[in-house]
């Protein structure tokens, strides 16, 4: 049976204290040394982290068992917060825009709850408090050291304000989206304004790319499968009378399909390529697939799902077109991860926005799923 844990004081004060103190990615040395004094506090095993940022935790059962462990992501945003929270932001500039005060609080709760606790546990739980999930490299590099070596599942979630309190969803269904980050530098032959027939000025081509490319997703891929390509930055001369030799243009790509990333990787390319070429110039192109589509294992994500009828409502997962680095853990252990609602008003403000409010009615839902998850997969691997 899953249990129903009692949100204490302390764990409210910890979020409004994370929540008012952000910090960006592998910056967070406040934050990683606040949540170390917290754990030694609770008498959790603190170990050596070779990162310069984040914190890892041990809590060690007292029944023999794997070793399987939780993350949570502990860096801000460089956004000013304009929530008028009275537990806002101190540090100008920087916003937990995301919610990840949230996540440091759930897994916090959990693992204070855990440690009193470790008769039932069965094997030992790991905390992987990690740095800089915004910048998406925060999980590889725990990866890279070997922080997820004898690790044999990992538990995340993210907080959604498209879902309320006392809501989670987890399954086997994808999640979050695969994630491409690509640059455009297109080279041409400036002039002056007056005599554009002397060069071979960029500005035209970079039009007619940026329209043709929206096409990619409208006629080459199956209206079925989510896809999105979003030109988001532009730039092309400084001076009024001049055609420049130079501009370029950046954007992103999100999709859920392996076969849909790959298809607009060589529509992209062709079109690139062919449209400079007719426009007499040349293009260089950055094509950086920088994460994959966020899906949980298929057999522990539907145990831990059957458990979250117990303590929590259930719901459907609604795919997000965001990124999260907690794909790369998947190549290295059995992923499992969870949508904790977080707010749920109609028209909230969402992820990244300078008005967005994760309720503290989520932690209770939160720190439940942390706890309940990592019984549940010890118990499924044991």
């Amino acid at each position: 049976m899953s249990e129903h844990i009692e949100i204490t004081p302390e764990i409210i004060e910890i979020r409004h204290y994370l929540h008012a103190h952000p910090e960006r990615s592998f910056k967070e040395y406040e934050t990683s040394a606040y949540i170390e004094k917290l754990l030694r506090a609770h008498d959790i095993e603190v170990l050596n982290n070779p990162l310069e940022t984040g914190v890892v935790g041990l809590i060690r059962g007292e029944q023999p068992g794997p070793r399987i462990a939780l993350r949570a992501d502990i860096d801000g945003l460089p956004i000013q917060e304009d929530t008028g929270l009275p537990f806002s932001s101190v540090n100008d500039g920087v916003m937990h825009g995301c919610g990840h005060d949230l996540h440091m609080s759930y897994m916090l709760g959990a693992a204070f709850w855990l440690a009193k606790r470790r008769k039932r546990i069965k094997g030992s739980i790991k905390l992987l408090f990690q740095p800089a999930e915004e910048l998406g490299l925060g999980a590889k590099a725990m990866v890279d050291a070997g922080l997820l070596a004898d690790v044999s599942a990992a538990i995340g979630a993210h907080n959604n304000p498209n879902y309320a309190p006392g809501q989670i969803a987890v399954g086997p269904e994808p999640m979050m989206a695969g994630c491409v980050k690509f640059h455009v530098t297109l080279h041409a032959t400036g002039s002056h304004a007056g005599y554009p027939h002397k060069g071979t000025g960029p500005i035209e081509a970079l039009a007619t790319m940026v329209l043709a490319l929206q096409t990619i997703v409208s006629r080459n891929v199956s209206p079925f499968h989510p896809l999105v390509l979003s030109i988001t930055e532009m730039h092309g001369g400084h001076v009024w009378n001049v055609v420049p030799d130079k501009a370029s243009f950046q954007g992103t790509v999100r999709y859920f399909h392996e076969s849909d990333g790959e298809l607009v990787e060589k529509r992209f390319k062709q079109q690139v390529q062919s449209i400079a070429s007719g426009y007499g110039i040349t293009a260089d192109i950055d094509w950086d697939d920088f994460q994959n589509p966020l899906v949980s294992d298929t057999e522990l994500s539907k145990i831990v799902a059957d458990s979250v009828r117990d303590y929590a409502q259930l719901e459907p997962i609604r795919p997000s077109m965001a990124g999260e680095d907690f794909c790369d853990f998947m190549p290295v252990t059995l992923p499992v991860f969870a949508f904790i609602g977080s707010n749920g008003e109609e028209g909230c403000p969402d992820w990244h926005s300078p008005h967005f409010i994760g309720l503290d009615e989520s932690l209770q839902t939160g720190v439940e799923f942390y706890a309940n998850a990592a019984l549940t997969v010890l118990n499924e691997l044991s």
